[in-house]
């Protein structure tokens, strides 16, 4: 069986590893693309129609992250010629959360936000409200599906290869680069390996032969197992947006749920609560009874308009580090990416200009986003990870 050959290997075709394939093929580089299953795989972080987009964080690099990445996500959309993002509006609360914190960041970033009584946010949205409440209007929706097959699309038209059922089990170090070995027995050869493999990321980098220094420079990776629920929308209920809210019993998200539910129901999940796994290749899909019954107590409490029955549910996967914080890093010619899938989808974009620059594919054209200083910590050996304690 012949080995193939390329300049940059990148495995994952998730939303990081598709929008660095199209960043390094656009700027005119020799890139294969190789992904285990399909292009947002269901069994990967970045399938189905709903993520939410929001502007809202604690840290203030984190908002700034998110105004260089709208752009992105514009010119992706022009690009590709159809709308990726749904603008819904996001809601922030419980003491959890602190909205006066979080309307702090977006007055300082010139982003336009409310921050509302309880009652007043009640009149407005038929939510249940414990706090105040943080609304900023220009929030929504990603559709990740479409958004990576966008940028596959876009790689593919300026000459990258996509490999698809192509699962890597093993990088060896070469004279001339790094030999990728797939689970069928294909082999590649690339000079270059950027590695976007989400919550199959701790077994890959065991068997990517990189520096011990390098791993144990690295944040510890966890790989949850997390369940989603789609409620229905009661009579009359319309135009939802997105929520966060955070209290000492429970920590919730939400999202209109898109295709995923049909267009009829709001995607309700409880955040990072799911089972522990060594990673990705352990998911069994399987919903934990007491966290359905736990979810619909909590449409019953704080959601009015949401009947309290779930219609469709799932499981997904989150890669998370102990900060939740991104790592970029470099080890000689392999670059590692994981912008924890817990919050990380509404940066694809800019994962993808900043991925193929670390990489070694030059600097960020004119216009894009500048490399922040923050992305370069540590060096080679020292996990290059945001580190001013952004959590979604």
């Amino acid at each position: 069986m012949a080995t193939e050959q390329s300049t940059f290997a990148v495995v994952g075709a998730g939303l990081a590893g598709a929008a660095t394939a199209w960043r390094l093929a656009e700027a005119g580089h020799d890139v294969t693309l190789v992904e285990r299953g399909l292009p947002a795989d269901h069994e990967g972080s970045s399938h189905g129609s709903a993520r939410i987009f929001r502007y809202a964080y604690p840290s203030t690099l984190y908002t700034d992250l998110v105004l260089r990445s709208r752009p992105l996500w514009s010119e992706l959309e022009a690009a590709a010629g159809e709308q990726l993002i749904s603008r819904t509006g996001c809601l922030d609360w419980g003491e959890q959360r602190d909205p006066g914190a979080l309307a702090r960041s977006l007055e300082e970033a010139g982003i336009e936000h409310e921050l509302l009584s309880p009652a007043t946010a009640s009149e407005r949205w038929q939510i249940e409200f414990d706090s105040p409440v943080l609304w900023h209007p220009d929030a929504g929706v990603i559709d990740a599906e479409r958004s990576v097959n966008a940028m596959v699309s876009l790689a593919t038209s300026h000459g990258a290869r996509l490999r698809t059922g192509w699962d890597v089990q093993r990088i060896e170090r070469t004279t001339s680069g790094y030999r990728l070995h797939a689970a069928a027995g294909d082999t590649l050869d690339a000079e270059r390996v950027v590695i976007c493999a989400g919550g199959f990321l701790p077994r890959l980098l065991q068997n990517a032969g990189v520096d011990e220094r390098f791993l144990a420079a690295m944040p510890r990776f966890a790989v949850t197992q997390e369940q989603a629920y789609h409620f229905p929308y009661r009579d009359g209920a319309e135009d939802w947006p997105t929520f966060i809210h955070k209290t000492e019993a429970i920590q919730t998200y939400s999202l209109p749920g898109g295709r995923d539910a049909d267009f009829r129901g709001q995607k309700l999940a409880e955040y990072a609560v799911g089972k522990a796994l060594p990673s990705a290749y352990e998911q069994d899909g399987q919903i934990d009874p007491a966290n359905r019954e736990r979810l619909i107590a909590y449409v019953k409490d704080n959601l009015p308009g949401l009947v309290p029955e779930p219609y469709a549910e799932t499981t997904c996967l989150f890669t998370t580090t102990p900060s939740e914080d991104f790592v970029l890093d470099r080890t000689e010619n392999l670059t590692v990416i994981s912008p924890c899938s817990g919050h990380g989808a509404k940066f694809a974009p800019l994962i993808g200009v900043l991925a193929a620059h670390l990489a070694g594919a030059g600097t960020p054209a004119a216009g894009r986003a500048a490399l922040p200083r923050e992305f370069l910590v540590g060096g080679s050996l020292g996990a290059a990870s945001l580190r001013d304690g952004g959590r979604r």
